[in-house]
C-alpha cells in the first residue's frame, strides 16, 4: 500500500511538473543541412516558409530551400540546398570547390544587384566541413542591407545560407551571424 501511495504521489508530481514543462516551449529552432553535417539554431521568432523547388536550367540539380523571416527585426535567413545529379562529388572541405563557389556567387550577385559590394571573406571549418562566409552590402527589398552568405558542399549537395538584415542594424546582424556560426 505504501508503494501504491508513493507511486500515486510521484505520478501526481510528474503530471504537475509536466504541465509546467509543457508551458515552457523551446525558444530556438534547429536547422540541419547537408545530411546533418552542419546545424545551427535560430530564435523561434523566425517564421519558416518553404520555397518552391527550382531546377537548374542545365538539368544538373534541384534546389530546395526555406526562408526564415523575423518580422520584428526585419531580417531573413534563406537556407537552400541543391542536390546535384551530374556525378560531381564534393569533398567536405574542398578549397577548389569553395573558391569557385565564392567566385561564382560574387559574379552572380554583382550582375543581379547593381550596388553589390563584397566587404570580406572568411574560411570556416565545422567538424571537418569547410564553409566560406562572404559579407557584403546591397540594396534589396527597397533598402540597403547587410548580407552574410555561407557557401559549402558535401557529396552531391551544395549549400547556400544567406543572412540578410537592414543596414542600420549592424549589431542585430552580427548576432544573427553568431547564431549561424556558433560564434566563430
Amino acid at each position: 500500500m505504501a508503494t501504491f501511495t508513493k507511486t500515486a504521489v510521484l505520478l501526481a508530481l510528474a503530471l504537475t511538473a509536466g504541465s509546467v514543462f509543457a508551458a515552457a516551449k523551446p525558444t530556438t529552432q534547429t536547422i540541419t543541412t547537408l545530411g546533418g553535417k552542419f546545424s545551427f539554431t535560430l530564435p523561434k521568432a523566425y517564421a519558416a516558409d518553404t520555397l518552391p523547388p527550382d531546377k537548374a536550367q542545365d538539368g544538373s540539380g534541384v534546389t530546395q530551400g526555406t526562408m526564415y523571416a523575423n518580422q520584428t527585426t526585419k531580417s531573413v535567413v534563406i537556407v537552400a540546398e541543391t542536390v546535384r545529379n551530374d556525378a560531381i562529388d564534393i569533398q567536405d572541405n574542398d578549397p577548389q570547390f569553395l573558391d569557385g563557389a565564392v567566385a561564382g556567387f560574387v559574379k552572380d550577385q554583382s550582375a543581379a544587384l547593381p550596388d553589390f559590394k563584397k566587404l570580406s571573406e572568411k574560411k570556416l571549418t565545422f567538424k571537418g566541413l569547410g564553409l566560406r562566409q562572404v559579407d557584403s552590402t546591397a540594396t534589396q527589398g527597397g533598402g540597403k542591407t547587410l548580407n552574410s552568405t555561407f557557401l559549402g558542399g558535401s557529396g552531391n549537395h551544395l549549400l547556400v545560407i544567406q543572412a540578410i538584415s537592414r543596414a542600420d542594424d549592424a549589431k542585430g546582424h552580427a548576432a544573427l551571424v553568431k547564431q549561424i556560426t556558433g560564434g566563430k
